[in-house]
């Protein structure tokens, strides 16, 4: 065989070797990405309630809701809001406490389980924030203040 041949094999089967290595990965991977999907998506499409999906949007306004309640012998706090697109909205359940960033009117994505009545059942909350944030413990900096002209 000549020299020519043997470097055109060789580069032949390690592209084969990197192909299946990539088909492997991605076959692996496949169940494990998680997008998030609108109100107006999770209406249309025909989810699975025992898959666990991520729905974003943004908070309604007065739709925020607190109350204590007794699970198990503890006070833990239950959380209903809505989560629009502003063409579609879900109720959202969650217990437990929120992150700082949370508030009405403000982005989220929450990731749990629809329930047979249309509802959403939270078990994380991650709230999104533009890129003007500034966490309160610096804002009052009076050097951070003039450099961002009060922003």
């Amino acid at each position: 065989m000549k020299k020519k041949n043997k470097r055109l094999l060789n580069i032949l089967v390690y592209l084969m070797l990197f192909t299946i290595g990539c088909l492997i990965l991605l076959m692996n991977l496949r169940d494990n990405l998680v997008f998030f999907y609108s109100p107006s998506e999770v209406f249309q499409k025909n989810l699975d309630p025992t898959n666990k999906i991520r729905v974003g949007g943004m908070v309604k306004k007065t739709s925020l809701k607190k109350e204590v309640k007794k699970i198990k012998g503890r006070s833990l706090e239950q959380i209903s809001f809505v989560i629009t697109d502003f063409n579609n909205e879900i109720k959202v359940s969650y217990i437990g406490i929120l992150p700082d960033l949370f508030k009405e009117g403000q982005g989220v994505v929450v990731e749990g389980f629809i329930t047979s009545n249309g509802m959403f059942n939270a078990k994380t909350v991650l709230a999104k924030h533009d890129e003007n944030y500034m966490p309160p413990e610096i804002k009052d900096i009076k050097s951070i203040k003039e450099n961002n002209n009060g922003i």
